[in-house]
């Protein structure tokens, strides 16, 4: 069904962008540029959990203590003894071997020996004190919660390039910073400061996607996902390899500090600009882009195409334009279920990561191997999306991987093999369901306010990120509660996702009025300036 307000003359951005190429000389550099940040991003996200491990430590006792009786034998023997399972001791303990005097047995200790004497655990002196190491990955969750609204604003008001040549710039200098701290309560603060000014990600992303013709951000988004993952299977051989943490921090931060030249090399997004009402800046940027990849746009077309969303072009502010995207009720009920599938999406990948490294064996390989389920998941994510648009493989997604991740726990005890079998199908499913999120949601709202909705969106999910810490607490009422919590919030997220509109095949929308009429199988008649040019967007 046409528009009957479509203006014939005009021509649309993805016409455009479809006349630049997909895979020019511009697309590769800016993709290579895109990679650095996206494959960093997922090692600063959890670097804490090999950065900031636990250690080993017991108390100082005068009796038994020699130069080469810090963590001997005799002492390591009798572990098996104390409370903690690692050598961990609070009070002095009672080992007849060493301690031979009563007034070493049961009392409190003021002096430690630690395992590693060079770890985070043993400088900052945190015996006894299992909250804080803790402290340090609720406080980067907490961070990045704060950091998704203030990246979302900057990157809608100032440009995605601006935001993330900022952000990854601060993430360096923050992220080296921490490993000159001198105090735990210094370390904790650059934590926080890094995750909320220095995550980059959120602009690349809308860049990334923003780029290219809507048909190719799929393919573009796997290609990058496996650079986000391709980091997360670096980082625990990088740790293994550099085991100190100040300097294994210096060695994965030191790589960002080239985002500061992309200032030089990074264009900004051509929507953006368009969006703004910045023309004449899109147009000398789509000319570059041409020459660049070698081709040739027609200059006609590029006089008919235009933005036509008045309000923006009259100055109002980025404010009153969040408020009207609030005040849709259609923006408002995709808002809620978006903030329910980020929760649910944070919280079961952050559970998973956390449970990799107490999973029996090499911390270090375990980590690597279940982070490389998120390759075939990426693989999959392009094919399934490709042929399936979005809604139904996030369905399917979310209600297959609650019912592995229910059952997990109700595998016999003598099928360990089946039990792992389905974590491991989780965890893809799980990755799956996350890349789908994150490109839906970006879908689903206007372009001047895409960030800003993708990152409140975001924000909120860090909830689930803050609780995913605390989920092993669960075990002590049922070892499977973990799991089976997982499980019932997928379901549940899924039946969500009934209610949502299908994405796939339509124009990026640029205004309230066109986002709206995503999913609708006519179009309503309308006179009104930002209503005008549905027609391809919709399909009709």
């Amino acid at each position: 069904m046409a528009d009957l307000n479509e203006d014939p003359g005009r021509v649309h951005l993805d016409d455009v962008l479809g006349q630049l190429g997909a895979f020019g000389r511009h697309q590769a550099l800016t993709m290579a540029m895109l990679a650095l940040v996206y494959a960093t991003n997922s090692i600063y996200n959890v670097n804490y959990v090999f950065a900031v491990e636990d250690a080993g430590y017991r108390c100082v006792v005068p009796s038994c203590e020699g130069p080469d009786a810090l963590f001997s034998a005799a002492w390591l023997n009798q572990s098996q003894h104390w409370a903690d399972g690692p050598v961990k001791q609070c009070w002095s303990p009672a080992v007849q071997d060493c301690a031979r005097h009563s007034h070493d047995t049961d009392q409190p200790c003021t002096r430690w020996v630690y395992e590693n004497p060079h770890s985070f655990v043993a400088e900052f002196e945190l015996a006894c004190e299992d909250w804080k190491p803790t402290l340090v990955g609720t406080v980067h969750s907490f961070g990045s919660m704060v950091g998704l609204l203030i990246q979302g604003q900057i990157s809608d008001r100032y440009g995605r390039k601006t935001a993330a040549v900022f952000a990854g710039t601060m993430g360096a200098v923050l992220g080296l910073a921490k490993s000159f701290a001198a105090s735990f309560w210094l370390y904790i603060a650059l934590e926080g400061l890094e995750a909320a000014i220095g995550d980059a990600l959120s602009p690349m992303f809308m860049l990334s996607i923003e780029i290219v013709e809507k048909k190719r951000t799929v393919l573009f988004q796997m290609i990058l996902l496996n650079c986000y993952t391709c980091g997360l299977i670096v980082m625990p051989f990088i740790a293994w390899a550099v085991p100190y943490w100040r300097t294994f921090l210096r060695v994965i931060y030191a790589p960002t500090l080239l985002i500061l030249s992309y200032s030089f090399f990074l264009d900004e997004s051509i929507r953006w600009l368009y969006s703004k009402g910045q023309k004449e800046r899109a147009v000398q940027l789509i000319q570059k882009i041409a020459k660049r990849n070698g081709v040739e746009v027609d200059r006609m077309m590029l006089d008919k195409l235009d933005y036509v969303d008045e309000e923006t072009k009259s100055g109002v502010s980025d404010l009153k334009l969040l408020m009207k995207t609030f005040k849709s009720k259609i923006m408002m009920q995709r808002f809620l279920v978006c903030m329910v599938w980020w929760f649910t999406i944070t919280l079961i990948n952050y559970g998973m990561m956390i449970s990799a490294v107490h999973i029996a064996g090499n911390k270090y390989v375990n980590f690597a191997l279940l982070m490389l389920m998120d390759i075939p998941a990426n693989v999959f994510y392009w094919l399934a999306l490709s042929k399936y648009k979005r809604k139904m493989p996030l369905l399917a997604s979310f209600l297959v991987g609650g019912v592995f991740c229910i059952s997990q726990p109700f595998v016999p005890k003598g099928y360990a093999w089946l039990g792992l079998s389905l974590f491991m199908a989780f965890e893809m499913l799980a990755t799956f369901s996350y890349n789908i999120v994150y490109m839906y949601t970006s879908e689903l709202f206007p372009t001047y306010t895409r960030n800003s909705m993708h990152a409140i969106c975001g924000a909120v999910g860090r909830v689930g990120s803050l609780v995913a810490p605390q989920t092993p607490l669960l075990m002590s009422y049922w070892a499977g509660l973990p799991t089976f919590l997982f499980g019932v919030t997928s379901i549940f997220s899924g039946s969500l996702t009934l209610l949502m509109p299908e994405t796939a095949r339509t124009e990026l929308p640029d205004t309230v009025a066109e986002a709206e009429q995503i999913g609708r199988r006519t179009l309503l008649p309308s006179t009104a300036p930002e209503q005008q040019s549905l027609t391809k967007k919709n399909g009709a």
